[in-house]
């Protein structure tokens, strides 16, 4: 089985002549003393670290999974100092706040070391992933006293942090969570209740486990108005920052899962548990989101490496496995049979893998750059439009991301035909892992919904518009470039074929409140499609420009050109789908299913 390679490479090729992060950091406030060789460094550092400590831990430890013993959970063997190994090196703190301890580095930096993290041991990245996002929830909405009691210990990686959210009888409603806090005194809370699905809820790897609840206050507003956010430690936090006592919260029981074994999820029971107010009162959904939106990108991310590490696996074997000859008459005639990579149909699988991959990442460092321009620009005009436009993309980050590479993990176990579907290969594995990455954070379904119903329809596509006259700009500028013929076109084709299409969902809407939840999914991949095909155009422009000929240059030009060939296409067919509206799905009786 092909051990992990974090893919530098490519993103290095990605930072530095595509999008020019050096250019950006020189902008950004905080950031302009960063440069590329200091980044090459970290990335190359965090490259060993999961090559050599976190990777081999995957398969073993999705073998031996977790386990819950009388409300403790023992990790797989190797977690605690992998983890300790993993924070000893700064790697837990290089995203957040540095008045508080943390290293303070750009998206643009940190997305590519979340890819390598969590695409060699998917289990295992989840726990700094959780504490990230429970971190960027308190820095933003967190009071001053908080925050310096909790950040510093959590950037550091001795407290780890999780989300409460879900709750037995509510997922994506949270209007109905049930769990209740009652204020004290002395300005605290004790919160009761229960919540189901908490990745690495308990464990014993870290002193203390920083919980980031959903609750209702007595007399609360119905529904999703009535939510407040609280702070529920493990271990209550004396006033001079030493641990006292264990708070009233405990691990019930662990879920058996289909992937992910290795990482612990589980029941949370809150017996007037002490807690604190994170934000305002009832207004704990809009602090529920920083985690979330946070989250949604890490998990496009997440998806994304594992589906890397299935695209280098299926490769290795279809390099070594000898099957068959190639239509056009043997190649290795010293053999009794050619590799696999002979013949045209596995050769669209590993090229349909490495063009979603490869345009994933680029489309992940996309939107990273928007995130750095949202939090550091000192043009305020800038900064609204990227916030803007990565509030749009989030979805398409997470649910298309994820799509695909649950496809290209599929994908890869088809290149191993049998072995794909025997566990020592891997290949399976990567199925059940990446599968979770579809549901959680906001089922893939929901991410459609959310940028059809909240990010296009209400403003009229305005948001949409400046994205598409981004892509129109570009096309503009570059189209003189004779090697781009192949994808300009076509480009500009899409996005006349994304305004028509949403133009015309935005007055179905008007009249046919299903109309959003028909065309959904098929839109939210349409707008994916897009987004792969700018990012491929904008590689190939620097490769044109640049005139960079060399191994990696001609397998972009090569890649590029099948994915507008031979993937691209699809589209025509989403297209006709969003089109055909909502009567089909709405016309059969509940009795005809």
């Amino acid at each position: 089985m092909t051990a992990y390679q974090a893919p530098l490479e490519d993103v290095h090729f990605l930072m530095k002549d595509v999008f020019k992060v050096d250019q950006l950091w020189a902008e950004l406030s905080g950031h302009d003393e960063l440069d590329v060789d200091t980044a090459d460094a970290i990335l190359e550092g965090a490259a060993k670290i999961c090559e050599q400590v976190i990777a081999p831990l995957n398969r073993p430890s999705d073998e031996q999974g977790v386990v819950w013993v009388d409300g403790k959970i023992v990790a797989a063997d190797g977690y605690k100092e992998a983890y300790q190994t993993f924070c000893e090196g700064g790697w837990n703190a290089l995203e957040g706040n540095s008045e508080y301890g943390a290293m303070g580095m750009p998206k643009t930096l940190v997305a590519p070391i979340d890819e390598f993290v969590r695409g060699s041991c998917m289990s295992f990245g989840l726990l700094p992933m959780l504490t990230i996002g429970a971190s960027v929830a308190i820095d933003k909405h967190g009071s001053e006293p908080i925050k310096e009691r909790y950040l510093p210990k959590m950037y550091s990686g001795e407290w780890t942090g999780a989300m409460d959210l879900t709750e037995p009888h509510c997922g994506t409603d949270l209007g109905l969570i049930r769990t209740k806090a009652v204020p004290e005194a002395d300005g605290s809370y004790r919160l009761s209740g229960t919540k189901i699905f908490i990745t690495w809820g308990e464990h014993e790897l870290s002193d203390n486990i920083i919980h980031l609840v959903l609750a209702k206050l007595p007399g609360a507003p119905a529904g999703t108005r009535g939510i407040s956010l609280f702070l529920v430690p493990k271990y209550i936090v004396n006033d001079d920052g030493a641990l006292g006592d264990r708070n009233s919260v405990s691990c019930g029981s662990i879920e058996h899962k289909m992937g992910i074994k290795a990482s612990a999820t589980c029941v949370m029971n809150f017996d007037a548990a002490s807690a604190w107010l994170i934000g305002e009162e009832n207004k704990g959904l809009a602090c529920m989101f920083t985690m979330m939106n946070n989250e949604r990108l890490a998990v496009g991310v997440q998806g994304l490496g594992v589906a890397e590490l299935a695209y280098q696996q299926a490769l290795a074997y279809a390099k070594d496995r000898l099957q068959g000859r190639s239509p056009t008459g043997a190649k290795n005639k010293d053999q009794e049979a050619d590799s696999l990579l002979v013949h045209p149909d596995i050769r669209r699988i590993l090229l349909k893998m490495k063009a979603l991959n490869e345009g994933g990442r680029a489309f992940y460092l996309y939107v990273a750059r928007l995130l750095d321009i949202e939090g550091f620009s000192s043009d305020p005009a800038k900064q609204r439009e990227a916030s803007s436009l990565v509030a749009l993309l989030t979805p398409v980050v997470k649910a298309f991301v994820t799509d695909m590479a649950f496809d290209t993990a599929v994908d890869g176990q088809q290149v191993l035909g049998g072995h794909g579907f025997i566990r020592e290969w891997g290949l399976e594995q990567h199925v059940r892992d990446i599968r979770i990455t579809q549901i959680y954070e906001g089922t893939n379904g929901i991410q459609a919904m959310d940028l059809i119903a909240r990010k296009v329809i209400p403003d009229k596509g305005a948001v949409l518009s400046v994205y598409l006259a981004e892509i129109s700009a570009f096309i503009d500028e570059v189209e003189g470039h004779a090697r781009l013929s192949f994808c300009l076109p076509a480009l500009r084709q899409l996005v006349v074929m994304v305004k028509e299409v949403t133009d015309a969902l935005i007055s179905a809407s008007a009249g046919d409140a299903n109309a959003p939840g028909a065309a959904a999914v098929d839109y939210l991949h349409l707008l994916g499609y897009l987004s792969y095909a700018y990012m491929w155009a904008i590689i190939t422009a620097s490769l044109a420009v640049s005139g960079r000929d060399d191994v990696l240059a001609q397998a972009k030009w090569h890649t590029a050109k099948f994915f507008f060939s031979k993937l691209l296409p699809k589209t025509h067919a989403l297209k006709e789908s969003i089109l055909a509206g909502s009567d089909s799905l709405m016309a059969l009786g509940d009795e005809h299913f």
